[in-house]
């Protein structure tokens, strides 16, 4: 079946076609019975409009991108949502854009297919690619790389603090031997957050074992993996608690400590970061380090939006955290006191 052209809704309507162009936009030059006639005409034909020449005339396409190469994971699930509303609220679209192509990801960018962009830093934008986009005045914000210019800006978490202060928390506690279970080594939000650790261990004196750095790649199973398989090459030198880089590496490794017949927290104590749905009602409930996950997808496309009507420029933002304590740590015991 032939696809209805604005021409077909003109000649059944018998009017022009700017005619119904005026009452299909809403131009305020026809009289109300004319612009009425057209629209039912359009609406019985099933006429949907081309948006491709108002795009090309308007050079606004009001839908924003999201790039990123995963989706996976509670962090994506909350900011997708978060994003989307704030939105729906703004009068944008939002598209969602999933690939490790480099190519497509830049052309997406540079070919004006959305008015801004939302980038997760994983894709691998390197200066050039920033260049270019500068260069074009692409609007753009970052979610794990600081960037501020005219036309891009950043909304961070502040991970190295965070790390930084769940490592402290833990040596509050009495514990002198904390490994870290790594995320992705690539990664903004994890290589600060191990940094972060690094400083505090640093700054009471701790010594650190690069044994302790197990790789977690932010996955439950590769965590439940590396920590049951640290326990069994080094069981002569067990940590008091463990930092897991998130809180699917945290579960991980909770379910390996007690398939090795270990106790969460008596034994061990284990300390996640995001406070996922799941952390408050996993055995024992997860401590861990809270970031505002919807809060930055409210003020990524805040910030976006505001570039794109230039009423503000590139500027970094840097959210803040907080360390939610439950049942997964607990104060160590010198062995006189647990006699």
């Amino acid at each position: 079946m032939a696809k209805v052209t604005i021409k077909d809704v003109a000649r059944e309507a018998g009017v022009s076609i700017s005619t119904v162009s005026n009452a299909l936009n809403d131009v305020d030059v026809l009289t109300p019975e004319t612009k009425s006639h057209v629209l039912k005409v359009a609406k019985r034909l099933n006429y949907v409009p081309n948006l491709n020449g108002k795009l090309l005339k308007s050079g606004k396409t009001n839908m924003l991108g999201f790039f990123t190469t995963s989706v996976k994971g509670a962090y994506f699930y909350i900011l997708v949502e978060s994003m989307a509303r704030e939105c729906e609220r703004l009068g944008y679209g939002l598209n969602v854009f999933v690939t490790k192509d480099k190519q497509v990801i830049m052309s997406n960018i540079l070919g004006g297919r959305v008015d801004g962009l939302v980038i997760y830093e994983e894709l691998k934008i390197d200066e050039h690619d920033i260049a270019s986009m500068e260069k074009d005045k692409i609007k753009a914000v970052f979610l794990d790389r600081v960037i501020e210019n005219e036309t891009m800006g950043s909304v961070i978490f502040d991970s190295y603090v965070a790390g930084y202060d769940a490592a402290k928390y833990l040596i509050s506690l009495g514990h002198k031997k904390i490994a870290y279970i790594s995320g992705v080594d690539t990664m903004f939000d994890s290589v600060q957050r191990k940094e972060g650790y690094l400083a505090a261990l640093r700054e009471h004196q701790l010594e650190m074992d690069q044994d302790y750095i197990l790789q977690g790649y932010f996955e439950e199973e590769a965590s439940y993996n590396a920590v049951k398989s640290f326990l069994r090459m080094h069981h002569d030198k067990v940590p008091d608690a463990f930092l897991a880089g998130n809180d699917l590496s945290a579960i991980g490794c909770i379910r390996a400590l007690k398939s090795e017949g270990y106790r969460v927290p008596e034994d061990i104590s284990v300390m996640g970061f995001d406070d996922i749905e799941i952390a408050q009602y996993f055995t024992p409930p997860l401590t861990t380090v809270r970031n505002q996950i919807a809060r930055q997808g409210m003020l990524v496309i805040d910030h976006l939006v505001r570039m794109i009507q230039r009423k503000e420029q590139g500027k970094l933002q840097k959210l803040s955290s907080e360390i939610v304590v439950r049942g997964s740590c607990h104060i160590k015991l010198n062995r006189d006191d647990s006699i």
